[in-house]
């Protein structure tokens, strides 16, 4: 498999990326156990989860406005300046290398492939199969051959597959002009990526700073929290920021999970630590990626919020096809 070729930095050793202030992903041998442990609780979720909505988005938006439109998992229409921009798009029925195992869904998109406005942008964090999909990425660059901004290393995945996808790799802290006065600068983020067995960390993963006339949007896909340094380092380096999208699913067992995915209360910590004014969550109720049940997430959220005194408004869980306009 061919991979990302480079220098040497503080955050590549040569063959393997890595997050000097975080933790190395879990070994096999960790999976295996959290997979096959007699004690294991796994909740079931029901086969088929519909949200109630489904949104048909303008042609554009313009001016200093940005319209968001959750369309499931941490895949999202984002709307401002004249440009469309989509976050980790997946309309695949599975997150997985097969069509035929692997996390499915359990409900539609928010958004109709066929009802997406066209498409200026794509930006994809990381190289997992619930962010990084392929046949998604084929699919819009045969209808609207957009620009495909993504961490080094994941170039590579998308151009061996299908060479016209227009993905252009850069590295942490790179900032790339859009157009319309838009921009975005990927940031480091407490994570890591694969697509197998032997490709592990050979790509980067990032978060979003996406810089609008409507504020600065700070887009995490997919962290762990750690203690906190990667969101405050983003508040001292891009803020202030007037709104957070911060994943809140994907958590349990927390043994195996705390490394690489937030669970609510933490989500909470990290909106206090980047200090934007709103957030959104994500990363909860399409795909059944670890053992929580499907409502958990935006249940836990609602409590954390609770305990940490703030309101519940300032940090909301859409269901697929909902819209936030700032």
């Amino acid at each position: 498999m061919k991979t990302y070729d480079g220098p040497v930095s503080d955050h590549f050793d040569g063959l393997h990326f890595f997050d000097p202030d975080g933790s190395p992903p879990k070994s096999l041998g960790e999976m295996l156990r959290w997979q096959f442990d007699g004690r294991r609780q796994r909740a079931i979720w029901p086969d088929w989860a519909p949200s109630g909505h489904a949104d048909t988005p303008p042609p554009r938006v313009d001016g200093d406005k940005a319209r968001l439109s959750f369309v499931g998992h941490a895949s999202w229409l984002i709307q401002t300046a004249g440009l469309n921009i989509l976050v980790d798009p997946v309309w695949s029925e599975r997150a997985s290398p097969f069509t035929f195992a692997g996390p499915k869904r359990h409900n539609d998109p928010g958004i109709a492939f066929d009802a997406l406005p066209g498409i200026d942008v794509v930006l994809v964090s990381h190289g997992h199969y619930d962010h990084l999909d392929v046949a998604t990425l084929s699919r819009l660059a045969a209808k609207f051959s957009p620009r495909v901004i993504t961490p080094l290393g994941n170039d590579v995945t998308m151009r061996s597959t299908d060479a016209a996808i227009r993905a252009e790799a850069f590295d942490w802290r790179d900032r790339v002009d859009l157009g319309n006065n838009v921009a975005v600068t990927l940031v480091p983020t407490r994570h890591w990526s694969a697509r197998g067995l032997f490709d592990r960390n050979k790509a980067l993963w990032a978060s979003f700073v996406l810089q609008t006339p409507a504020g600065k949007l700070y887009i995490v896909c997919d962290s762990g929290y750690g203690d906190g340094r990667h969101f405050r380092r983003v508040a001292d380096a891009h803020g202030p920021l007037r709104l957070a999208i911060l994943p809140i699913g994907a958590y349990e067992p927390r043994w195996f999970m705390r490394d690489q995915h937030m669970n609510p209360s933490e989500a909470v910590q990290a909106l206090a630590d980047c200090g934007a004014q709103q957030a959104l969550a994500h990363h909860h109720g399409t795909f059944q990626l670890t053992d929580e049940a499907i409502d958990a997430p935006a249940t836990a959220l609602g409590v954390a919020l609770d305990e940490a005194k703030i309101p519940r408004e300032r940090f909301v869980a859409l269901k697929p096809g909902q819209v936030v306009e700032i």
